[in-house]
């Protein structure tokens, strides 16, 4: 049953991944609200980065949609609690850039919590 959940859940943050990485092409002045001061959604650069961004956002959600339909739980288990640190360094870097303490700890800190509960229920279930 646990099991089953935490595969849900999981689900839906590849799915939300993909989102959120296709969301950069259209609609890049979105990546402000993740915590970074002074994002100029404008600058060229910016948004040559944002894409390359994008796309990696986009494959880890891939990734995780494809273990979760051709792998046993505890491999998705441990890539998840692997790709915890995803949220954890983005959590990190939003706070050395004196970036908003909601994105810190809401937004990143919150999906990196998500995250090693779904890699939990995932590798004892």
């Amino acid at each position: 049953m646990l099991t089953n959940v935490a595969s849900v859940l999981a689900g839906l943050i590849g799915v939300g991944i993909i989102f959120m990485g296709a969301r950069a092409f259209w609609a890049p002045q979105a990546a402000v609200g993740f915590g970074i001061p002074g994002t100029r959604t404008e600058d060229p650069d910016f948004r040559a980065w944002l894409s390359v961004k994008a796309v990696r956002d986009m494959a880890s959600g891939v990734f995780v949609l494809i273990l979760l339909a051709g792998a046993t739980p505890q491999l998705l288990g441990w890539f998840m609690l692997a790709a915890t640190c995803v949220p954890v360094g983005d959590a990190l870097i939003v706070l050395r850039g004196n970036g908003p303490k909601a994105a810190v700890y809401g937004i990143h800190g919150a999906t990196a919590v998500v995250m090693l509960v779904i890699s939990v229920l995932l590798l004892v279930g």
